[in-house]
């Protein structure tokens, strides 16, 4: 594998991570030549430390406007360090859900589905059908099918609180 030698820190790496001074904004670049005062646009240096000024860059400014981080602006930064997403934390924090909101969110998970689209459809075009057609004579649930309405009232009436439970962030 091809490397090349940071000119900032004089260490090893692989010829992927390299980053030009010329790409670097001015003030990561100002952050930079705080520590490295000979670093130039000229030089490069690796992504890996180019990555830890973006963080320290983000947490100053952070500080400079808010006073203190908060717990959200440090999960934030520590995502960026880590080079996770935020919904990787999210996915961490699933472990604490109660079994309440594992069932909201199956539920609304299926409800919200094309499967649930698509079966429902068929479910009311056959009740449709069926007492239309075949149960015609003995006004089972004659047009304007009153009884299939109720049933959906009732469906939706259930799922949307259910959906909205399964939306609700934890703790709340």
């Amino acid at each position: 594998m091809e490397k090349f030698k940071s000119d900032l820190s004089g260490q090893e790496f692989p010829i992927s991570e390299r980053v030009s001074g010329k790409s670097i904004r001015q003030p990561i670049m100002e952050l930079i030549q705080k520590d490295f005062p000979q670093f130039s646009a000229e030089e490069f240096l690796s992504l890996t430390e180019l990555n830890d000024y973006r963080e320290k860059y983000i947490t100053e400014y952070l500080v400079r406007q808010t006073g203190e981080l908060t717990e959200l602006e440090q999960k934030v930064i520590d995502s960026i360090s880590d080079r996770a997403t935020l919904s990787d934390k999210l996915v961490e924090d699933e472990t604490q859900r109660t079994f309440g909101q594992k069932i909201a969110d199956k539920v609304a998970a299926f409800g919200g589905s094309w499967t649930f689209i698509i079966a429902f459809l068929g479910f009311i075009l056959i009740w449709i059908c069926l007492n239309v057609f075949w149960l015609a004579n003995r006004n089972f649930d004659p047009f304007p099918f009153i009884l299939l309405n109720l049933i959906l009232s009732c469906i939706a009436a259930i799922q949307a609180p259910v959906i909205m439970m399964s939306q609700k962030p934890p703790g709340v």
